[in-house]
């Protein structure tokens, strides 16, 4: 599915001025987007180098497509974006639902630039986004990108960035819904043989598709959750995994069928074909490292990826071989909500842990199209959640209890009523309850 995380945006520099770089949230795609039904996701973190006689114009602009500028740091001008100063454009647009302002490298495979965290990345001008909302707590904040958790130790991130992609190949590309299910849903298995890419359960990749966009320029990276363990399909160490579903849409004033540029580009690509990859990022959706910790994973359609990546790690026999160290002991329950049977994305692969570890695994179906709710509706997520909310209330009180939603936004309003029902029973305010949890670094949300 489509992530969340911090993507950098390219600058205007102009010899001999001073640069500011400003650190932005929840930038939407454009105008014309927000006239659609189709929800588009906003962007995260998004870094956008401006010259000094341009900081007010470019914060009126920021202001006017939703975003909030929650950082901006003085840079030296003229710092070298892959080895030559950047002459970009500081207004340039966010693209289809994640992006980056990098024009990428066609040849790609390029030396990756380095990260730490510690330290000015080169052409970028400051360190990741993890580091930069250190200290920072906004309200309602659901990037990916958000404060590392003290547990996790050294994660990972932006190992290949846009001017340096990895070329990597398709090994496989499987469709996951079953005859008369809707929509292209498809499972990509990538080979990263040869590269430095290592990632995490919960984190993303970038994918550049080929081409160009509507303004001639080269198309930019979106971000997909990876529906892998750190060991990949294989557990060998090679490979990585997406869940990705073709976008498709109907335009508001033709009432064309719209299709996802990159999307589709991934749901049609054959085996042997390369793909850029970018990444990765993200440390708002890891897992915590207690094997004994409960994990409440709710999700919608794609949002499975990242839930994947947690049960495989959690149950898969060949993949509890390759983690001697970790070994799970808590209760996962997931809550899926799909339109119809067959498009239970991992169906299989569910229903055999559910089997195999029935006291450690619990599968609990939203099947909008075919359940109905006590109400007579259509059965969705919410409804699950307003129908169990009074033992998911008791397990979240648990401190060793993770939850994670990741899907379409729309659910989070109704997930948080029935909890809010359920917790006024003991006399607790659910809403500052959650920002509790959510700064104890127990309530994962990544919505789109």
């Amino acid at each position: 599915m489509y992530n969340q995380g911090a993507v950098e945006g390219a600058a205007n520099i102009e010899l001999g001025s001073r640069v500011f770089v400003y650190e932005v949230v929840g930038l939407r795609q454009g105008e014309e987007t927000d006239q659609t039904n189709y929800p588009i996701r906003k962007s995260g973190s998004v870094f956008i180098r401006v010259p000094y006689n341009r900081m007010n114009q470019e914060m009126r602009r920021i202001t006017r497509l939703g975003g909030t500028i929650v950082g901006i740091q003085p840079v030296t001008a003229l710092q070298p974006v892959n080895g030559k100063a950047s002459l970009g454009n500081a207004t340039s647009e966010v693209s289809e639902l994640a992006t980056s302002g990098e024009t990428a490298n066609t040849e790609g495979n390029g030396k990756a630039t380095p990260v730490n965290t510690h330290s000015e990345t080169k052409g970028f001008a400051k360190p990741p986004a993890e580091e930069q909302l250190k200290n920072k707590d906004k309200k309602g904040n659901t990037m990916t990108q958000a404060k590392a958790k003290k547990d996790h130790g050294d994660v990972p991130v932006n190992t290949y960035r846009p001017n340096a992609p990895f070329i990597g190949k398709v090994i496989s590309n499987e469709p996951l819904v079953k005859e008369d299910g809707i929509g292209i849903v498809q499972h990509l298995k990538f080979d990263l043989s040869g590269s430095d890419l290592k990632y995490l359960e919960g984190q993303s990749i970038g994918i550049i598709p080929p081409g160009v966009d509507k303004n001639g320029k080269p198309e930019k990276l979106r971000l997909y959750s990876i529906a892998s363990t750190r060991h990949g399909d294989d557990v060998d160490d090679k490979t990585v995994s997406l869940c990705v579903r073709q976008l498709e849409y109907k335009h508001p004033e033709t009432s064309e069928t719209v299709y996802g540029v990159c999307s589709t580009h991934l749901c049609f690509l054959k085996p042997g074909e390369d793909v850029k990859i970018t990444g990765p990022v993200g440390k708002e959706m890891l897992l915590p490292q207690d094997p004994e910790a409960n994990v409440i994973m709710m999700a919608t359609g794609t949002g499975i990826a990242p839930m994947r990546a947690y049960l495989w790690r959690q149950f898969k026999d060949a993949e509890k071989a390759a983690n001697p160290e970790y070994e799970f002991k808590g209760l996962s329950w997931l809550i899926f909500g799909v339109p119809t049977t067959p498009n239970l994305l991992y169906k299989e692969e569910l229903e055999e842990i559910q089997q195999k570890y029935p006291d450690n695994f619990r599968l609990t179906a939203a099947i909008s199209r075919e359940q109905k709710n006590p109400q007579g509706g259509r059965m969705y997520i919410q409804d699950r959640v307003a129908e169990h909310a009074d033992e998911l209330w008791q397990l979240i009180k648990n401190e060793k209890t993770h939850t994670y939603i990741c899907g379409l936004r729309g659910m989070e309003e109704g997930i948080d009523a029935a909890l809010t029902a359920a917790a006024a029973k003991e006399g607790v305010t659910w809403s500052v309850y959650q920002k509790e949890i959510k700064k104890a670094g127990r309530w994962h949300v990544e919505t789109y």
